[in-house]
């Protein structure tokens, strides 16, 4: 009688959230998804892929401000540059990939489904962008106060009512502190090109009296 083959374990359904860093001429593609704080690019564990601090530090440094180092698992695709480049653009590409996660609802998202597997990516609305920054209002100048009277009491309360307390949304708190710790800005400093006629992008050639 022929022995039966194992059951196979049911696969789990997984939702990644993807993400794209670029820094100098490297480019990184972060998918990142509920798990234990496994961090993987290009196949390799990121401790060994990543041998200074200061790379591996750029690397974690979205997961710790959001406190979110054991609580997603990382999984990156870089491409070009040096070492440098590469960990930048990681940096760069797992912030907007939390942000893509932890964003809101009504932010327009694009979201793909396969097997047991789903992708989600945020989509650029650039007409949206666009209206956004024009209707951010200009602050009119305030005209000075007159100086108070010495003994008068003032017919109208100076002291303006305090605003009630809204609950604050934990989602918006991750999305700023990614956006006040510069991991959401690209850095736009590259190499500067040689010139014709020059050694390099500056540096001249030497002068030689005779």
């Amino acid at each position: 009688m022929a022995d039966k083959k194992p059951a196979k374990a049911a696969k789990t359904h997984r939702t990644y959230y993807i993400g794209t860093g670029r820094r100098k001429t490297a480019v990184a593609r972060v998918r990142i998804t509920e798990g234990k704080g496994q961090v993987v690019i290009n196949g390799k564990p990121f401790e060994e892929y990543f041998h200074e601090d200061k790379d591996r530090a750029a690397v974690l440094g979205p997961l710790k401000v959001t406190d979110q180092l054991s609580r997603l698992d990382v999984f990156v695709i870089a491409t070009g540059g040096g070492v440098t480049g590469q960990a930048g653009a990681v940096s760069q590409g797992l912030a907007r990939a939390i942000k893509t996660m932890f964003s809101p609802a009504e932010e327009q998202k694009s979201a793909f489904q396969r097997d047991h597997t789903t992708i989600i990516k945020t989509l650029r609305d650039e007409k949206k962008e666009r209206e956004r920054a024009k209707a951010i209002p200009v602050k009119p100048a305030t005209p000075a106060a007159p100086a108070p009277i010495e003994g008068a009491t003032p017919l109208i309360p100076t002291g303006t009512p305090a605003a009630p307390a809204t609950p604050a949304d934990p989602a918006t708190g991750i999305v700023k502190k990614l956006r006040d710790s510069g991991y959401l800005t690209r850095d736009a400093r590259m190499k500067e090109r040689k010139k014709y006629g020059l050694r390099g992008a500056r540096r001249g050639t030497q002068f030689s009296k005779r």
